[in-house]
């Protein structure tokens, strides 16, 4: 059956705001100090956030989106969907809340040193399983949520609603595909069992797209610190292997979903799926199940980042999810979409936003196809 959307991206949207940065450092107090005046240059300002970035991206490639997210009343939240609606997205399910201000976020994108993100969860915060317009979801093939951890709505009661949300998702056959996020430990998010979380919430989930940080974060805190102090030295990632990454993949598919990426920042790209081909058939898998569904049983694959001149990394990890998710849209082998991933990751990272540098989908794919150098 023949849908009318090709993927509906609901969650977290915010508005970011990027002061350019004309020196940089190894660390943040080699620039930010306390009294001391900093000249930087223009303001960017931007959409931000999974609905914006993964959704715009999606929207940029040329697929039918629909953007389901929640602003506040005022300056910001106009502004958002005003930029939305400029770009051609289907802003129709965008809700407005009357009490709550729009999300943003101060994107601290300083040369040389990682970003710092100054964040208020805005009407995120009130979101809830009324925002998901299901009859919708009924008339499309992927169903993508991103961002839980940065909204209260979806964390406080522990995954329950989140849990409903993708239940019911999954009975309308559409594709359920989840991102997440990397909560501070010390707000509520961070105190979140959310190990028990996904244990809910993800047997509901065929595709299933954190990034390495979060996820260990998320379901092994015995070994967050001594990732995250090797991450601190350079390599994002960590102190672990590629075997490592097998075994936390193998949790996941144990948990019930059919296919896990893993964003590896610099380090590239980890897919890995289910062996069990009864997960895919019969419907298991949605409607964007691969026509070849041999393809992709038992899949285990790295692919590397492509080589590129590093401007600012803010809503890479986002427009990475969005080419593997085009990629399985466009019925790509997981390869294939594997390096559809990297490369929408590889042309954000060109400009400051975060979706400036994303090209049409032909475009995306002849980059590929005449030789772009992997790292």
């Amino acid at each position: 059956m023949t849908r009318k959307y090709d993927i509906v991206v609901a969650g977290h949207a915010c508005i970011d705001l990027i002061p350019e940065f004309n020196s940089g450092g190894k660390e943040i107090t080699d620039v930010l100090s306390p009294g001391k005046l900093v000249d930087v240059g223009s303001m960017t300002t931007a959409t931000g956030g999974a609905v914006s970035n993964t959704g715009g991206a999606l929207n940029l490639f040329g697929f039918k989106t629909v953007f389901v997210s929640r602003v506040g009343r005022d300056i910001l939240g106009d502004a958002l969907i005003s930029i939305l609606k400029e770009r051609g997205c289907d802003t129709a399910h965008m809700s407005v809340s009357e009490s709550d201000p729009t999300s943003y976020s101060v994107v601290i994108n300083v040369p040389g040193i990682d970003r710092i993100f100054l964040h208020c969860p805005g009407a995120n915060d009130v979101f809830d399983i009324s925002d998901i317009p299901f009859d919708v979801l009924e008339e499309s093939r992927i169903f993508h949520f991103g961002y839980p951890p940065l909204m209260r709505g979806m964390f406080e009661d522990g995954g329950e609603c989140m849990k409903s949300i993708f239940e019911r998702a999954k009975k309308t056959g559409v594709t359920t595909s989840l991102d997440m996020a990397r909560p501070d430990p010390n707000s509520p998010a961070g105190k979140v069992d959310w190990l028990s979380f996904l244990r809910k919430v993800l047997p509901f989930v065929d595709v299933f797209l954190p990034s390495l940080d979060e996820l260990i974060y998320m379901i092994d805190r015995d070994r967050f610190d001594s990732f995250d102090a090797a991450t601190a030295e350079g390599s994002s990632l960590g102190d672990l292997t590629e075997a490592d990454l097998a075994d936390l993949a193998d949790k996941l598919i144990g948990m019930g979903v059919a296919v896990v990426g893993l964003k590896l920042g610099d380090s590239g790209f980890y897919v890995h799926t289910t062996s069990d081909k009864t997960r895919f058939a019969n419907g298991g898998f949605g409607a964007a199940a691969p026509a070849e569904l041999d393809d992709w049983l038992g899949v285990r694959l790295l692919e590397h980042c492509f080589k590129v001149d590093l401007v600012g990394a803010t809503g890479a990890g986002d427009c990475t999810i969005a080419g593997f998710l085009a990629g399985i849209l466009e019925g790509q082998t997981p390869s294939e979409a594997a390096v559809s991933a990297v490369a929408a990751g590889a042309c954000n990272v060109e400009k400051a936003d975060s979706l400036s540098g994303i090209p049409s989908w032909d475009s995306l794919m002849g980059r590929i196809d005449a030789g772009w150098e992997k790292l």
